[in-house]
């Protein structure tokens, strides 16, 4: 069963010191593999001098990787997971990028020093709340589209696609909670002559 997440829409940046070493995090909103992959890289290329860019991402809740890059197995990577999946986030890329201080922290000052780099880091975050909700696709008779697109752009629920053929097509992502309550309204405002199908299972952020 989908469960709400919180996700970004924006990166974040927090700077944390652990005996003299330096603990650079940015945390971003990352979908896809490409996406994390994609900022990953930059913040390798941003930090070219750094001792380590340890990261870890969080995508479509089944994903769930972390990489230690050159830190003892399971001393960071592994502690940023735990960090961003601790505080209920998804769809999401962590780099932590080391800068080495000269003292060694030991495997559990690591942890900890991985681990608290992230968590600071969402302390500053503007997250959003995504909830469960289903595609659904509506279609109406040409006459009726503009009308019915004009209205529907108009709602809280976001149009995703408009497909033209015998009949005209939206899909409409529309919370789990709310879906009753879309149907009666498409049945209202076309005069019961929508048909109305439910799609997919997605996550859009919770209406306010």
């Amino acid at each position: 069963m989908a469960a709400p997440f919180l996700t970004l829409t924006t990166s974040v940046e927090h700077e944390t010191e652990a005996r003299r070493s330096r603990f650079i995090c940015a945390v971003a909103p990352a979908r896809t593999v490409e996406e994390a992959a994609a900022f990953i890289a930059e913040r390798r290329r941003l930090h070219p001098g750094a001792t380590h860019n340890c990261t870890a991402y969080l995508i479509g809740q089944r994903l769930r990787k972390g990489d230690d890059d050159g830190e003892p197995g399971g001393t960071a990577g592994t502690p940023m997971v735990q960090a961003l999946l601790g505080r209920g986030y998804d769809d999401v890329v962590a780099v932590v990028t080391r800068y080495f201080g000269g003292t060694l922290l030991g495997a559990g000052g690591l942890v900890r020093a991985y681990g608290s780099a992230v968590t600071e880091t969402l302390d500053r975050a503007d997250p959003v709340r995504m909830v469960p909700a289903k595609l659904v696709r509506v279609s109406v008779a040409h006459d009726q589209a503009g009308r019915v697109e004009n209205d529907l752009r108009a709602s809280r629920h976001p149009v995703h696609d408009v497909g033209y053929g015998q009949a005209v097509d939206f899909s409409v992502a529309v919370a789990d909670a709310e879906l009753g309550a879309f149907a009666d309204w498409v049945a209202t405002l076309t005069s019961g002559r929508a048909t109305v199908v439910v799609a997919a299972d997605i996550h859009v952020p919770e209406p306010v």
